[in-house]
């Protein structure tokens, strides 16, 4: 039961946090999800309803589970400059900004990538 509320406590964090922004073509919605073992990201033009680009930590294979996310980070900022885009909405998906979330928006800034 305790999961069964943690995870309606995070779509109600989602819910609200998607009800205030939303991504542009000029500036789309970065969205992270995390599960137990891997961490995945997008950048979304809603507007258009297309994924410009994406990382996930699926194929990275080796270090701990902090260290891939920051790797995903670096890796979604990249794709991000292929497809000239320098600016985004950060959209932590109800999770906390913490732990491998911070970790993945701070490598992404980095590398160059804004929000």
């Amino acid at each position: 039961m305790k999961t069964a509320k943690k995870l309606l406590d995070r779509q109600a964090r989602k819910r609200r946090i998607r009800a205030r922004i939303s991504g542009t073509s000029v500036k789309p919605r970065l969205v992270v999800f995390k599960s137990l073992n891997e961490i995945y990201v997008q950048i979304i033009d809603d507007s258009a309803g297309k994924t410009l680009a994406s990382a996930s930590s699926l194929k990275i294979k080796k270090g701990s589970k902090s260290e891939r996310a920051s790797e995903v980070g670096k890796l979604v900022a990249e794709a991000a400059k292929i497809s000239k885009i320098e600016s985004v909405v950060f959209d932590r998906g109800g999770f906390p900004y913490a732990g491998r979330v911070k970790i993945l928006a701070e490598a992404a800034r980095v590398v160059g990538l804004k929000f």
